[in-house]
This record gives structure tokens, sequence and C-alpha cells, in this order.
């Protein structure tokens, strides 16, 4: 056998597009034949998928699945919302929110999880070969409680478990499995409808507190007020932003007049034990993807000139 060094690979991505383990593979398949590599790659439609990747992927689906005292949420996304209702990619989207309960770790480990004989990233490269979009695997989540349930809700639903926003909520308790259940699902509604930012205010990603408190400060000092006003103005301000980006903080839209926190005490009565809302997941589909805007006019011109 030829040695497959790294210059060969090297080529052969460059004159694929192909990921450095798909060119390597390929040479190795073939005996360094370049060639023979180029058709390979071809014919497994990886040459096909890497020329993809370069396009924006900011559509698709968000799956959860559950099993027992776990659950999980993926979030795989495509070029069009068309393809998004295709029904081979949703059933490709499930199976991956299914593989992902079982997989503790991160979006790199759900990608070189086994599924259907290949590993769940090598499914989602192939089916770019099929279908013809760029698609990626972009994040997952996975949530288990000892006692308790994790509830889920789907917002925007196009097939059974997956739609445009999905959530995933932990409650641990040794209560009533069903109640905790349906107070999990109210729980999940919420999150979907407030995207809160965190938990609770010690969740809070301290930088986004910092600049959240330089600028309450600025709009305090420009009342003029003393100094020792303006630290209160600051603190209550402070607390009312709490309010608005902490879930157990936030009012809770099944009854406004209570915070999700007593909600959730309030329920302890029904469900007949302490209740713990140890965490929660919340994806929406292309959320903080950047789309660049495009001409179609001119795309369609220069695709005319070419």
């Amino acid at each position: 056998m030829a040695a497959i060094t790294a210059a060969l690979v090297k080529e052969l991505r460059d004159k694929t597009g192909a990921g450095m383990m798909d060119a390597k593979k390929a040479l190795t398949e073939n005996d360094g034949d370049m060639e023979a590599a180029v058709d390979w790659l071809r014919a497994k439609g990886l040459a096909k998928a890497a020329k993809k990747a370069g396009r924006t992927a900011a559509e698709g689906l968000v799956a959860v699945a559950v099993d027992g005292q776990s659950a999980a949420a993926v979030e795989v996304n495509s070029e069009t919302d068309f393809v998004a209702r295709n029904a081979e990619f949703q059933e490709m989207v499930g199976e991956i929110a299914k593989t992902a309960v079982g997989v503790d770790g991160d979006v790199d480990a759900l990608k070189a999880a086994p599924m259907g004989g290949k590993t769940v990233g090598d499914i989602v490269t192939d089916k770019v070969a099929t279908i013809g979009e760029n698609m990626s695997l972009r994040r997952s989540a996975r949530l288990s409680v000892g006692s308790g349930v994790v509830a889920t809700y789907v917002h925007n639903s196009v097939a059974p478990g997956m739609g445009k926003i999905g959530v995933l909520t932990a409650l641990e308790s040794d209560g009533d499995a069903g109640k905790l259940e349906a107070l999990g699902k109210q729980i999940c509604m919420h999150v979907a409808a407030t995207n809160p930012a965190s938990l609770d205010v010690e969740d809070l990603d301290p930088a986004l507190v910092e600049r959240e408190k330089q600028v309450l400060t600025e709009q305090a000092r420009e009342s003029g007020k003393p100094d020792n006003v303006i630290e209160k103005m600051i603190t209550g301000r402070l607390n009312k932003y709490y309010q608005e980006v902490c879930l157990v903080k936030q009012a809770f839209v099944m009854n406004p007049d209570l915070t999700v926190e007593k909600a959730v005490k309030e329920a302890e009565g029904d469900v007949g034990a302490s209740i713990k809302l140890a965490a929660f997941v919340r994806f929406e589909v292309g959320e903080g993807i950047e789309v660049e805007e495009t001409d179609f006019a001119a795309e369609v011109a220069a695709a005319v000139k070419s």
C-alpha cells in the first residue's frame, strides 16, 4: 500500500472539500490512488456534503425525547424550512433525540454515538448527500433526576416531539408522578413563552449582571440624586431585572399572582412531597445564528452569467 502522507490528504481535501478523516479513509481504502479516492468520496456523498457545509443552516427542528427519568433535547439545522417539514429529515431528528437520552455528554459525544449501525455524525452527513442541503447537529442537552420527573414541551409542533421550540424541566420529588408531570408541563410552557436567562440569580452569567448593573448605574446617575439614593435605585432596579430574567423569580404565566418559585411551593401540598425545580433547558431553532442577507436578484443574474 502506498504511504498515506499528510500532503496527500491535504491534496484530496483541497480537491473535494471533504473532511480530514474522510479524506484519509478514502486514500486508505484506495491504496493512495488519488482519482479513485475522489470517486470513492463522491460515491459516498462526502465530497458533495462538504461543499454544502459553507452554507448557513438556520432552519430545522428541535426535538425532545423521554426515557424514564431522563430526557433530552436536540437541535438539528437545515438550510430551509421546507426540509424541516420533510418526513425523512424528521425521522432522523427524532431518532437523534432518542439516542441523546442515553448519551451523557456534549454534542460531540452525541455525534460519536452509535445509531442504526453508524455514528450520529455520519448519519447526518449521509442525509446531506441524500436530501441535498447543508445540515448540522448544532446542540444537545440531557436532564435526569433520581426521583421525580423531567417534563417536556414542544411549541409550534410539526410532528410528535419536535417543532421550533423545545423545553425540558427537571423536578426532583418523591411525590405523585402524574401531578409532578402536569406541573412540569406548565413550567415548560412558561419557559417557552418567557425564555429566562437562568434558573436563579446565582446561575446568571456574572458578565451579564455586571453589564446590566453598569447600564442601571448610568441611568440612575442621570437623575442627579444623592449617592445614597442612587445606590437604592440601582438595588431596586437590579432586583426588578432578576424578576424578569430568572425563572424562579418570574411571574408564573399560569397564575401571574405567583412567582414560579411560589407556584412550585404551593404545588407541594397537591403532590404530597417537597419539590425542587432543579434545572431547565430551552432550545429555539436558529437562535444566535447569523444569517447573511442575500440579494436574490443578484444571485440569479450571477448564475445566468456563469
